[in-house]
């Protein structure tokens, strides 16, 4: 929840169905923040809405609470449709939805958006969605087809309505409008309010309360914060590599879904990792004894979802590392918050994809504060971290550690076998190292060939540059001599091209 709160007021003044306030109670929401204080009264007598608040204001649950006070579970019609700019909006929408609609028997919710199989979305909506979260190109797509139908419709919500503007889906936005029913309320929610937002709203908003919610700096502990762009290595492995250099450090590891919990909780634990993972799903005695575990440094890692990490306090956390991006910047700071506690240092880790960017420069931007970007750590280096924390383990055992019995047990195995004290050292080395080798070069190898055949592919022309460019320029006058020309493509046909790869481009986030 956002820090910007009401502290008068309570969310049950708001005369709720008792199962949402259930929810709400367990999802820790105390108080309602600004937005909602001011949206939610105005969205219960059936006003159209504007408001304009930055992400992390805690408008998803502005327009969720009231939408689910007012839905008919006796009817799987759709009765609400929220589109947001990109599938991860339209994700993180429905989990709300689901999250605050726990205890309503009856209820149902499913994102729509490009680049997931058509055949699994056709299925469910003629099953019946009560509240359809969707992409705008998707929601025309199903409108077309009648695989959506607004017959029974009540609310239309647009989320981040200027970042449709940016992305180009205005006029989608608009055709989407004109097909809901004449008497539907509709909200409009957005950071900032340029002059087309505005026509849309005086066009097709009956009368709308309008309101503001200015944004506070964030402020942040002192924590290093960081990214690493998602390349062509997968993010476990990327996770693996950043965790191989911080030690024995705790850390927390943020995911999206419970199931993603078990995923990597399992990769770290076969990597020889002291993790666990943390879910709304355990059982309370289940959490507890992991939160415990995690304390005592049984635990090193745990790995958790927003929901089931709610009131983690444990100061010995060195290292948060985001998995998946937060959906919003008041998520990324509750994260990133859970180190650098009790005036410790903390680090917190961002793992973003070129599609995530628009997330990170809103963090840097709200928060005024700088995330640098990383590069993963080499085979090579984390071979050398490997035997650094060796040496350092046993130096340290060597010197707290009454090592006599052992030393007599060496000197009769070097009698009795013939063995030296070197070979006896290193093949107790080996026997420890478990499943990270301290000398692994298949790993370093293969590193080096991989960038041997991107240097090489990168490279084009090398040092016969000036050669090769003369050879072409020979055989290019060769061919106008004997009439043969290469093919020469017009900047109408190249514009062209370029308009219909932008298309492309814009058609995945549909």
């Amino acid at each position: 929840m956002s820090s910007q709160v009401d502290p008068t007021t309570s969310f049950e003044c708001f005369s709720i169905n008792g199962l949402i306030l259930q929810a709400l109670k367990e999802l820790k929401y105390q108080n309602p923040t600004l937005i909602q204080t001011q949206a939610i009264p105005s969205f219960l007598k059936g006003y159209d809405l504007v408001g304009q608040a930055q992400t992390g204001t805690g408008k998803t649950a502005a327009f969720a609470i009231p939408i689910l006070n007012q839905i008919n579970l006796h009817q799987q019609n759709t009765q609400a449709l929220i589109l947001t700019p990109t599938r991860e909006l339209a994700i993180q929408v429905t989990e709300a939805f689901r999250s605050y609609a726990k205890y309503l028997t009856g209820f149902s919710t499913f994102p729509i958006y490009g680049g997931q199989p058509m055949g699994k979305q056709l299925q469910q909506l003629k099953y019946g969605i009560q509240v359809v979260v969707g992409t705008p190109g998707r929601v025309m797509d199903h409108l077309r087809r009648k695989s959506l139908r607004l017959d029974h419709l009540t609310t239309i919500v647009l989320d981040e309505a200027d970042e449709m503007l940016k992305m180009g889906f205005i006029e989608d936005v608009e055709w989407i409008l004109q097909q809901i029913p004449h008497k539907c309320q509709t909200a409009l929610f957005s950071a900032t309010m340029p002059h087309s937002i505005r026509n849309i709203a005086s066009k097709h908003l009956n009368n709308p309360q309008d309101i503001k919610i200015k944004q506070e700096t964030k402020t942040l502990p002192e924590i290093t914060q960081r990214y690493w762009l998602a390349s062509r290595l997968s993010k476990l492995d990327a996770l693996s590599r950043i965790l191989e250099m911080e030690g024995n450090s705790a850390a927390i590891i943020f995911v999206r879904t419970k199931a993603t919990t078990e995923e990597v909780a399992k990769y770290l634990q076969q990597h020889g990792y002291t993790a666990a993972a943390l879910h709304g799903d355990m059982s309370q005695f289940l959490r507890e004894k992991v939160i415990a575990q995690l304390k005592d440094s049984t635990l090193n890692i745990v790995v958790a979802t927003d929901v089931a990490a709610r009131g983690l306090d444990v100061e010995r956390i060195g290292h948060v590392i985001n998995y998946d991006t937060p959906y919003d910047i008041e998520t990324y700071i509750h994260r990133i918050g859970r180190t650098g506690r009790a005036g410790r240092t903390g680090v917190a880790t961002l793992f973003v994809t070129s599609r995530e960017q628009r997330v990170l420069n809103t963090i840097q931007k709200v928060t005024k504060h700088p995330i640098h970007r990383i590069n993963l750590p080499s085979a090579q280096q984390i071979q050398e971290q490997r035997i650094k924390q060796f040496k350092a383990k046993i130096t340290e055992i060597l010197k707290k550690e009454e090592v006599s019995d052992f030393r007599n047990l060496v000197q009769q195995w070097i009698q009795q076998e013939g063995f030296s004290a070197l070979d006896i050292a290193a093949a107790l080395t080996f026997s420890i190292q478990g499943n990270r080798p301290l000398i692994d070069t298949s790993i370093i190898e293969s590193e080096a060939i991989a960038v041997k055949v991107k240097k090489k592919k990168n490279l084009g022309f090398n040092a016969d540059d000036r050669s090769q460019r003369e050879q072409l320029r020979k055989k290019k006058k060769v061919q106008q001599k004997t009439g043969k020309k290469h093919k020469v493509y017009s900047s109408t046909s190249f514009k062209e091209k370029k308009s219909v790869a932008a298309t492309n481009l814009s058609a995945v986030n549909r």
